[in-house]
């Protein structure tokens, strides 16, 4: 019999409804910012030496909240220098609320952005049809390389496009997270299709090595409040759930024996620990910086 379960990515509403309730219970952008404030400024040291404009690409750049805080380190970095900020990023809505984002402040006047509403692959395949591929002093790839069908093919090309002091900063979650133990383990029973596929930092440092790139690794702790998960019926519970499995409406389409499994994983110390009366889920990230 045909699985009732579907891709959470099928709809792309309630996926941004659950993207946007992580971010709430979620240290994710905390976690980034403070990664933005102590380490990127090294990262971006040499980026911009020398030159009178600097261009930045944006892959997956959401509604811009962890854009625009990396272009004020840039900016802080080169006063006065002006940034082409271009962003591919393939949701309407996150672009409109980017670019609110952007209206509701002056701190940008020397930034132009551009928005490109595609995926990263569509972003390639029109570049290589105009066969002037743009070189870019700094591409950042946060939280998205799960949505592309082809990683090592895509972090291929994108590193293709550094400049010679470029650098590629690639976020995504780390292998000692929870995501690693429940997708290792009930991957293969969830929806995934080809909108969604499971890596963490193991896959993407196999992929450099084996392409004999250069990188440094940091990590990021990170949690995720899910007690809401363990309480039946409860609409925050049953998002974040959809979330952690990229299934929509998982708690009512999953088979009841692969949902009692999945809600008795999530409360193991290998998926998160018990604090405060509260259960929160290993959410750690991986930031990884390549060299050109």
């Amino acid at each position: 019999m045909a699985s009732p379960m579907r891709s959470l990515l099928t709809d792309p509403a309630r996926y941004l409804q659950s993207f946007r309730l992580f971010l709430t219970n979620s240290t994710e952008h905390q976690s980034m910012q403070q990664f933005m404030e102590r380490q990127l400024p090294d990262v971006i040291a040499s980026i911009g030496n020398g030159k009178s404009t600097i261009n930045v690409l944006s892959i997956g750049g959401g509604a811009g909240e962890v854009d625009l805080l990396i272009l004020s380190k840039v900016q802080a970095r080169y006063p006065g220098v002006t940034i082409n900020n271009d962003v591919i990023e393939p949701s309407a809505d996150q672009i409109s609320k980017y670019k609110e984002r952007v209206a509701g402040t002056s701190n940008f006047k020397n930034v132009k952005f551009t928005w490109h509403e595609e995926t990263a692959y569509e972003y390639e395949s029109r570049m290589n049809a105009e066969k002037q591929p743009k070189k870019w002093d700094f591409i950042h790839m946060i939280q998205m390389l799960y949505y592309v069908k082809d990683v090592p093919a895509t972090i291929r090309y994108f590193h293709s496009l550094l400049e010679t002091q470029a650098k590629l900063l690639i976020i995504l979650v780390s292998e000692t997270s929870g995501w690693e133990t429940l997708w290792k383990k009930y991957g293969s029973s969830f929806p995934l299709n080809d909108l969604c596929l499971y890596v963490s930092s193991a896959d993407i440092k196999r992929i450099l090595d084996s392409a004999g790139l250069k990188y440094q690794l940091h990590e990021l702790p990170s949690h995720m409040d899910i007690t809401s998960c363990f309480i039946e019926g409860n609409k925050d519970g049953e998002l974040l759930l959809d979330f952690l499995t990229e299934t929509c409406e998982f708690s009512k389409t999953a088979p009841p024996e692969l949902k009692r499994q999945v809600i008795e994983e999530l409360r193991k110390p290998e998926c998160s620990e018990e604090r405060d009366g509260k259960v929160l889920f290993n959410n750690n990230l991986s930031v990884i910086v390549v060299e050109p």
